[in-house]
């Protein structure tokens, strides 16, 4: 060491100056205490949960919304069906394949979702479609020339009902 009165200079500058820390910088200094750790520990496990909490929401959400749109792309596929056939009626034909009037429709009840013909479309089984064809005026047609069509869309499973109505008119 240097103990000519003279300021040190190069590593005996550095040593001196790490060992020269006040109390209050030794304090500073010294980490984190257990109390400190816990607390940050505790903030950051509150905060990943309502995060996880979030996400797992967001999940229950998404798969509501497919099942919600599986059940309108169905109740529009029923009306769109229903809009196309004739608007006179001749009779209640005996299966759904015969159906050729928009009144044979009246009543309907599929359990589970079927196609033109009747036969249940695969995944689709937990949909229940009723149908309900009735008289109605629409403005300046008279109930006699038009036809409301109401199709619901269940999916108990899921608490999911839609439905959606359109008319045909004697045109």
């Amino acid at each position: 060491m240097q103990e000519t009165g003279q300021p040190a200079t190069g590593y005996w500058l550095l040593a001196r100056s790490q060992n020269a820390l006040t109390p209050m910088a030794r304090r500073q200094a010294r980490g984190v205490t257990l109390i400190e750790l816990v607390l940050s520990i505790v903030i950051v496990a509150i905060a990943a949960s309502a995060i996880l909490g979030l996400l797992s929401f967001s999940a229950r959400s998404s798969a509501d919304a497919m099942i919600r749109n599986q059940a309108v792309a169905i109740a529009q596929a029923y009306l769109e069906e229903i809009r196309f056939k004739a608007f006179a009626s001749n009779g209640v034909e005996a299966s759904r394949a015969d159906y050729n009037d928009v009144s044979d429709y009246n009543g309907l009840s599929d359990t589970g979702a079927r196609d033109q013909t009747g036969a249940t479309i695969a995944g689709l089984n937990g949909y229940n479609v009723t149908v309900a064809v009735t008289s109605n005026a629409l403005g300046a047609v008279t109930a006699a020339n038009a036809k409301r069509i109401d199709v619901t869309v269940q999916n108990s499973a899921a608490g999911v009902t839609v439905a959606i109505s359109g008319y045909r008119t004697n045109y």
